[in-house]
């Protein structure tokens, strides 16, 4: 039996879950929670029998459920405010509204071939110049692109948060991938003392070399911007392309009055409120960079930030982060640059996107309308944004592996 909806069809058979008629990356969890809310279409099924069927009954917190709640919905285009095909149905669990129109399995001749092995990423790790110990991952196929490390990152959380999963499927569709978590988070070694933009950088190099790229585009996203912009000045030559999105030349720490008020008044937060389950503070922060985000998409980001660091690296990487300053390098960079900014991003101002746009030489420039900082997928500007990063990559993306 297969169930088509909207553009969709899911195949209990090969377990798929098909977009168009071609197939979308969906973990196993995500997959048994749509099949069992399509097949039980009629009625709303509890959030008990949820556990029973997708979690054998373990006991599981409620943020785990609504991840793989807002992950399902994000697998078909839905999200918690349209609720288009999944509705909460308050205080009773969930019910799959919206036709469906089942099928009855092909014929024996007419059987598809197997379908494409899921996507899966490779962890591994190297040794950055002063020794810390830099996690990374490799995914996807296509032209090389390095994505620079940023606050914050858990390459095995985010390989599975319906937060940074369809962001990354995105990439891995068109591109190599490679990316890695930065020192003092994730999987990287959490004991560092130094966060200076220098051994930034000097992590990024590292993992290209541990990863034997030769040449290679470089991704930065908000914190990653400076690491990108320094690195391409250290190393133009391996450099095919840059793309710059959501980032900025000097920190707040060095702006003007209001943003160093803001910088410090997050860093106190930081240090009182980070890494409590449940914090309010963490809540507001994640809101900082998805605003347009549902309450699901909100608190597992919150969750994930809790997990990626500790209280004290989170102020640490923020009072650095916030000292940046790469306001010098711009007028050198000469590799082809694309600056992308969202039009009300609230964590780094418009103003910084224009200002990177227009001192770096020949920069293109791309405006997205979008109030997020990290961008969803119900989002129009999403499928803008992946048309640009292919296209503006791939046009002289360099040939990878030395």
């Amino acid at each position: 039996m297969r169930y088509r909806f909207g553009s969709f069809e899911l195949v209990p058979d090969t377990r798929e879950l098909l977009a168009a008629g071609s197939p979308r990356a969906i973990e196993p969890q995500v997959f048994d929670l749509l099949l069992l809310l399509i097949a039980a279409r009629e009625r709303v099924v509890s959030q008990d029998e949820l556990i029973g069927s997708v979690w054998n009954s373990r006991i599981v917190s409620d943020s785990a459920i609504s991840a793989r709640v807002s992950a399902a919905r994000a697998a078909i285009g839905d999200d918690g405010k349209r609720q288009q095909w999944i509705r909460t149905v308050a205080r009773h669990g969930f019910r799959f509204v919206g036709p469906v129109e089942e099928a009855a399995r092909p014929a024996p001749e007419q059987t598809p071939t197997a379908p494409p092995a899921p996507p899966r990423q490779r962890v591994a790790f190297c040794h950055s110049r002063d020794g810390t110990r830099i996690a990374y991952a490799t995914s996807g196929s296509g032209c090389p692109l390095v994505k620079a490390g940023h606050w914050l990152t858990h390459l095995e959380h985010d390989w599975r948060s319906p937060i940074w999963r369809p962001f990354l499927s995105g990439l891995g569709e068109r591109f190599a991938l490679l990316r890695y978590d930065q020192r003092g988070n994730g999987l990287s070694d959490w004991q560092v003392t130094d966060f200076s933009l220098e051994r930034f950088v000097d992590d990024l190099e590292a993992v290209v070399d541990a990863a034997g790229l030769e040449r290679f585009a470089v991704y930065g996203t908000s914190q990653g911007v400076p690491i990108a912009i320094a690195y391409a000045v250290r190393r133009p030559e391996r450099v095919s392309r840059l793309v710059l999105q959501g980032g900025f030349a000097r920190g707040r720490l060095l702006r003007a009055q209001a943003d160093r008020e803001q910088a410090q008044a997050i860093l106190t937060l930081i240090r009182h409120g980070w890494g409590k389950p449940d914090s309010p503070f963490l809540e507001a922060f994640a809101t900082m960079f998805i605003p347009g985000g549902n309450h699901e998409q909100v608190a597992s980001l919150a969750d994930l930030q809790r997990l990626t660091t500790s209280p004290g690296n989170a102020a640490a990487l923020r009072e650095a982060i916030d000292s940046f300053d790469v306001s010098g390098m711009l007028a050198r960079i000469a590799v082809p640059t694309l600056v992308i900014h969202a039009s009300q991003d609230g964590v780094q101002p418009l103003a910084e996107g224009l200002h990177l746009a227009s001192a770096i030489p020949g920069a293109e420039f791309l405006l997205l309308e979008s109030r997020n900082h990290v961008m969803l997928p119900e989002e129009p500007a999403w499928p803008l944004l992946f048309e640009a990063l292919e296209g503006f990559v791939a046009d002289r993306a360099g040939s990878g592996r030395s």
